[in-house]
């Protein structure tokens, strides 16, 4: 049977925990990768969703328990459910918890390498593991960046990223998450994440949210970041990188940290290169990476799910 957005609603838990949800291992996570969902058709109209068809994974949704123990890792993925679909022409990805939902969303934005990317879909797997409902969008209209091109060209391919469409783009996203979520009981209030280029997003977005959508933001190792846009973000951002990752400069952070101010916080890991939170490559990344998670999953229990909870 065809997924629909309405069905969100029953996923919806009548109380939500006022405790952070346990944190589920990364290593459970790691032989379980998103595989290209197959097609099935939309049999439910949904608002600003401009093509006919949504792709659901093949996700087994559990009867297990609600409440999640750590010793039941396994068992606590299995409570997500994912559907591919368009709004507006964007191709985005939709994760929702299915049991331990918070009634709380999440918009992540990529990395370059893209929506569909392995490991940025793994890591929004794992949010959703946590109770969220996340939406990843295409930012690059298809064609992101891929490991295979000559880096010669990666100044060339970057300046193809027109940074209006790109936020026009988000600004669609993020109106259809307000707008279907509140319809299916999702709370109004919305968290925004970004890795690298979607990190150095994270500021652009948050400086333009007239409407007050997201409560919160987090960027790891964000990239070319507008310092003069911090001032006009007006809610809490976690910043968080390596100290040896030579495209996002510590100082850097804190000068933005400084100039949005509201409780803003920088985080920084000693040893650590570009992207090692979700996309460790050692042992040491490995162990980085499951605090900054860590981190981040306390951040958003702060900032936006206690707000969730007072509504």
């Amino acid at each position: 049977m065809a997924a629909s957005l309405p069905s969100l609603s029953s996923a919806v838990t009548e109380a939500v925990s006022s405790a952070p949800p346990p944190l589920l291992s990364r290593r459970s996570l790691h032989n379980r990768r998103l595989l290209p969902p197959h097609a099935t058709p939309l049999r439910s109209p949904m608002k600003h969703v401009a093509s006919s068809s949504m792709k659901k994974s093949a996700f087994h949704v559990s009867d297990g328990a609600v409440n999640v123990d750590a010793e039941v890792e396994e068992e606590a993925c299995e409570l997500v459910n994912g559907v591919e679909l368009s709004i507006d022409g964007v191709e985005a990805y939709l994760l929702r918890a299915v049991k331990n939902n918070n009634r709380t969303g999440l918009l992540l934005l990529s990395d370059i390498f893209g929506f569909q990317d392995s490991s940025t879909r793994d890591f929004a797997y794992r949010i959703a593991c946590n109770g969220y409902n996340v939406l990843v969008p295409d930012l690059f209209c298809g064609d992101p960046w891929t490991k295979n091109r000559p880096r010669s060209t990666f100044e060339q391919w970057r300046e193809l990223q027109d940074p209006n469409r790109i936020q026009q783009d988000i600004t669609a996203c993020t109106k259809w998450m307000v707008d279907e979520f509140a319809a299916a009981g999702i709370s109004n209030k919305l968290g925004l994440i970004g890795f690298c280029f979607g990190g150095g997003r994270v500021v652009d977005v948050l400086a333009s949210d007239q409407y007050a959508f997201f409560s919160t933001g987090v960027s790891f190792y964000g990239t070319r970041m507008d310092l003069a846009a911090a001032e006009n973000v007006k809610v809490p951002v976690l910043f968080v990188t390596g100290d040896r990752d030579p495209l996002c400069e510590v100082e850097g952070l804190y000068e933005m940290e400084r100039k949005i101010g509201k409780g803003s916080k920088t985080v920084v890991f000693e040893g650590r290169g570009h992207g090692f939170v979700h996309r460790p490559e050692t042992p040491e990344d490995d162990r980085d990476a499951e605090e900054a998670f860590a981190v981040m999953r306390n951040w958003l229990h702060e900032k936006l799910l206690c707000l969730v909870n007072n509504e």
